[in-house]
């Protein structure tokens, strides 16, 4: 499936692997990309010498494109920027920030810059930049998201800008990645899809909750301080709940979310732990490896595209 985004990535798969926190190491990364499509290692709020240190490893699994994810509220954000371009990796994908102080950097080193939007007016804005494309992200995905859903976005997004779309949220089959080409993007983003991968060094317990989970299983927190995040429910998810629905302070709420993340990816806490997950985890049956997440993917939205999918 040859698009402007496969072709600019110089990857075969026109997918890209979400850059999720405490998920998105070397190993995810590496498998991706070696496998065809473009995989990132998510930043997050990691110093820049770990990073550094992450795409060095990527670079021994495979020649192929990769990436790297920054979260720029990270208090590393900085030093992260510089180290992407010293190492000059292929593509940097932003998010929660404006790039615009590091594009001119990136660029210089040859780094392709794709930031990911929630509105048509940061899409146009990014495109003025100089952004490369960009990943429009629908509210169906899993951690931080937007209001606005993948359905809605991204036609909206590939109407207002010259530069190819990528579409994000809720993405996890074939059907998806099809309907997404037809409403103008380019290329997919996937995030929960990938965790459950043999290669996502994630605790048995998530990968085993995604599978399990059904269409109606995840829930927002943190809309009444404008910080909503999707995770499937469980105790800890029912608890901030009854904190927000109480009035509770930001910095309350926070506190009581520190470190639930990695709890819950590393150590197998889904229960008081963070597991963040796209609407998408009610398609996710099985763990497989990423290679054939992406074959699967793709051979069912070709047969979509050309009329010939009979179920």
């Amino acid at each position: 499936m040859k698009t402007r985004v496969s072709e600019r990535l110089g990857i075969a798969y026109p997918i890209i692997q979400g850059g999720m926190a405490w998920v998105a190491e070397h190993h995810l990364a590496g498998a991706v990309s070696a496998a065809g499509g473009l995989g990132l290692i998510g930043a997050a709020s990691a110093p820049a010498e770990w990073v550094r240190q992450e795409i060095r490893k990527v670079r021994e699994m495979t020649d192929r494109p990769f990436g790297v994810n920054i979260m720029l509220r990270s208090p590393y954000a900085r030093e992260v920027a510089q180290v992407v371009a010293e190492e000059k990796v292929p593509v940097v994908t932003t998010g929660a920030g404006n790039p615009e102080p590091y594009m001119p950097l990136w660029k210089e080193a040859g780094v392709k810059v794709i930031p990911v939007v929630a509105s048509v007016a940061l899409a146009r804005r990014m495109e003025r930049l100089g952004a490369d494309t960009v990943v429009a992200e629908g509210c169906e995905s899993g951690g931080h998201i937007g209001e606005t859903t993948t359905m809605n976005l991204v036609p909206q997004g590939a109407d207002a800008v010259s530069v190819p779309v990528i579409a994000a949220g809720g993405i996890a089959d074939g059907r998806q990645m099809a309907a997404a080409f037809m409403l103008g993007a380019e290329a997919v983003q996937v995030g929960t899809r990938f965790v459950a991968s043999t290669e996502a060094l994630v605790h048995e317990n998530y990968k085993n909750r995604v599978v399990k989970a059904g269409d109606t299983d995840t829930v927002v927190t943190g809309r009444s301080h404008n910080h909503p995040i999707r995770s499937l429910r469980n105790s800890m998810t029912r608890e901030y709940l009854k904190m927000e629905s109480e009035g509770r302070p930001f910095e309350e709420l926070e506190q009581m979310t520190l470190g639930s993340l990695r709890r819950a990816v590393q150590e197998g806490d889904v229960v008081h732990g963070s597991v963040m997950c796209g609407q998408s985890a009610g398609l996710v049956h099985e763990i497989i490896s990423c290679e054939e997440i992406m074959k699967k993917m793709t051979e069912q939205a070709e047969k979509l595209l050309a009329g010939g999918y009979h179920g």
